[in-house]
């Protein structure tokens, strides 16, 4: 009988180190979620941006409703070259991530020719 108890206390200890694993990894998986959605946005705005007349290809920003609910900000800073043939274009998203209520942000930095 204490032979059964014992064994029942080790599976309850490595259910419950189970539990906090499946916890970490879908909050991790949330995260990587976001991560892609945010990228998608910036990619979004660049192709945006390399179809655009060349006078249209400018800095701005604008925020985006995502589909798991979480707003992005979305910066875009268009820089010419001493040439005036390119243009460096860097897009800037951030957010915060509602279940850590931490701050993340990702960049994308592109060249787009006339």
């Amino acid at each position: 009988m204490v032979e059964v108890l014992i064994a029942l206390l080790i599976l309850a200890i490595c259910l419950l180190a189970l539990a906090g694993l499946m916890a970490t990894t879908t909050r991790n998986c949330s995260f990587g979620g976001h991560m892609t959605e945010a990228f998608t946005f910036a990619q979004d705005r660049l192709e945006q941006l390399r179809v655009s007349p060349w006078a249209g290809v400018a800095t701005g920003n604008d925020t985006i409703q995502g589909s798991t609910g979480i707003t992005y900000t979305r910066n875009w800073t268009v820089t010419p070259n001493a040439n005036g043939d390119q243009r460096w274009i860097s897009i800037t998203l951030t957010w915060t991530d509602p279940t850590k209520n931490q701050n993340h942000s990702i960049q994308l930095l592109s060249v787009v020719a006339q």
